[in-house]
């Protein structure tokens, strides 16, 4: 550290002098890329100018910067400190400072970005490159010479430039996987320079990751391979875990895995209950692996994806020359196929009601007789069926038997909707992820926040399999690596910006001209709000809120049907996604 001289201070008392204290005020040395002030350029000796009369005059404090433009009246600027002049400053000297701090931060940068060991890209307002690093030499094979003071796009796709990108729009990006060819893979970081709230340039930082990508690649071939290997392995021998399939750590998960395990040691039939696409069929594979043997045949039939003519003949069999076109040698039936194991019954609700009276029969008697057949067959296995109807209401309708519900609803299990354990979203989504970039040879490593908080702001009515569905389309759509919003479906980004319920029920009122009524239970205005003496009026919340949920209803109800009954027509000429629609229904109950 410089000092100035030291000030002595005499500290007395009375005549006597008692003690000395010597401070010493430090100087501070001044960092030589910076611009110096202005009592550091001064020049003391005033008779060198013949007239400083017709100087401009600054003050000692006066920053460089602020003095600079008064050289243009004048290459000599009088210096005051309170009022009395003590020297002046020439514009010589200051161009020879300027200069060699100039240098200096030259110097400084051209070694720090030497240093940084990336790719580092400058390109100027022109969009023409001011700046090339020999690491960038090293990872595009292109020379300083041959690049500098040249259009980038040049040398380059303009769609793959990041640099071009930032400063047309201005935006900052950080470590973000791009291709700046086809045959390069890099990570970026992107800045633009601005300078006096203006973008003069922008500058991109680069390191390339060509060989991760490629290794990576090739991991995910090998993976791919292994994980085949290890499918044909499980074939043959069953997974030990039952619950493999089923991801998820949430507690009504956990709920639905412990009622699993106490039926696992009956041979009661089970009723299994959820929405479509929670993954019914899981969990009854999974209650089969548990309580029978590695080799027990798990016999699934969906009951309506199967034509009420040939439902019978595929449940129960049938017998040589039952009918017309039927196989010579007969065929065995799903319930025979099934036996010493499990016979899984989805879409039980599906099933024709004639047939509903001999699948209880098998429930009860354990035997039935094959289309055709004149020899009853025993039935010798466990019966498990699902379905995402409500079985009460169909038979309050008679639309299923109230003796056969009883008979498969022994033990329920009901699988939660997606909506109720979003928590397991993550775990699903990873799974998902990795099984889908082996499948579509992607490198796609986590899903980004943004794109998290849509899956999780969103209900999910198709449950699992619309998220398996969803993760797939990602993949099959990022191609550099990238995880975007805009790669979701249309029911995901219309929560981005969503619209608001304000405008939601504008348009209701607009679109198609119908004369709603309310309902004969709703209460009418008079008796919502009654003015009292003074004037005001006292509403009831909840009543009010009544009225205009059953306005809400007849209205969008004759809408409707003005649009044929077509929710997609409707939602188009409200200016509403389906999504808000569906949201909107089902909250007033249509």
């Amino acid at each position: 550290m410089v000092y100035s001289c030291p000030t002595i201070r005499i500290a007395s008392n009375g005549t006597q002098v008692s003690f000395l204290i010597i401070m010493l005020e430090p100087e501070v040395k001044r960092m030589k890329h910076l611009l110096p002030d202005v009592m550091s350029l001064l020049r003391t000796d005033l008779s060198r100018l013949k007239d400083c009369s017709h100087l401009p005059v600054i003050s000692s404090t006066t920053a460089l910067p602020e003095a600079i433009p008064y050289f243009s009246e004048s290459p000599h600027l009088l210096v005051q400190d309170e009022g009395s002049p003590v020297g002046y400053i020439e514009v010589t000297d200051v161009l020879q400072h300027m200069l060699q701090a100039h240098r200096l931060i030259e110097a400084y940068f051209e070694t720090t970005i030497e240093t940084a060991g990336t790719a580092l890209t400058l390109i100027n307002e022109e969009a023409q490159v001011a700046y090339w690093t020999t690491d960038a030499e090293r990872v595009f094979s292109i020379n300083k010479e041959d690049i500098i003071g040249q259009p980038a796009a040049d040398f380059f796709p303009p769609d793959r430039l990041q640099s071009l990108k930032t400063l047309y729009t201005g935006d900052t990006v950080y470590r973000k996987q791009h291709q700046p060819r086809p045959d390069l893979f890099a990570l970026i970081n992107a800045r633009p320079v601005v300078l006096d709230g203006r973008i003069v340039g922008a500058v991109a930082a680069e390191v390339d990751i060509t060989t991760e990508i490629r290794l990576h690649q090739e991991l995910l071939h090998m993976t791919s391979k292994v994980q085949h290997l290890e499918k044909a392995v499980a074939r043959l021998r069953p997974d030990s875990d039952p619950f493999a399939g089923i991801k998820g750590s949430s507690p009504v998960i956990k709920q639905c895995l412990e009622t699993i395990r106490k039926i696992s040691s009956t041979s009661a039939t089970v009723l299994i209950l959820g929405e479509s696409g929670t993954g019914k069929e899981l969990f009854a594979k999974a209650i089969h692996d548990l309580r029978e043997s590695p080799s027990a045949p798990f016999i699934a039939i969906n009951c309506g994806a199967i034509p009420a003519s040939l439902f019978e003949s595929e449940l129960f069999g049938y017998e040589k020359g039952a009918f017309s076109g039927a196989d010579p040698k007969g065929k065995k039936g799903k319930i025979e196929l099934a036996e010493g194991g499990t016979l899984f019954l989805d879409e039980i609700g599906e099933m024709p009601l004639e047939l509903q009276v001999k699948l209880l029969r098998v429930l009860q008697e354990k035997s039935y007789f094959p289309v055709g057949g004149t020899r009853m067959k025993q039935a010798n296995c466990r019966i498990i069926a699902a379905t995402n109807q409500n079985l009460m209401n169909m038979i309050a309708k008679n639309q299923f038997r109230e003796d056969l519900y009883y008979r498969l609803n022994v033990i329920n299990l009901i699988i939660p909707p997606l909506r109720m354990r979003k928590e397991d979203i993550y775990e699903l989504t990873q799974t998902f992820l990795q099984e889908f970039s082996l499948l579509y040879n992607r490198h796609i490593e986590l899903l980004p926040p943004e794109v998290f908080k849509l899956l999780f702001s969103y209900e999910w009515p198709g449950n699992v399999r619309e998220l398996r569905n969803v993760i797939e389309r990602i993949t099959i759509l990022t191609t550099d690596g990238e995880v975007k919003a805009e790669y979701l479906p249309e029911s995901l980004t219309s929560l981005i910006q969503p619209r608001s319920s304000t405008a939601d029920e504008n348009a209701l009122l607009h679109v198609i001209p119908v004369q709603p009524t309310l309902s004969s239970t709703s209460e009418s205005p008079d008796t919502i709000a009654k003015g009292n003496e003074s004037g005001s009026f006292e509403v009831s919340p909840l009543s009010y809120q009544e009225m205009l949920d059953s306005y809400e209803a007849n209205l969008l109800h004759q809408c409707l049907i003005s649009a044929g009954g077509n929710k997609r027509t409707l939602a188009r000429q409200l200016g509403i996604s389906r999504a808000t629609l569906y949201n909107r229904m089902k909250r007033l109950g249509l």
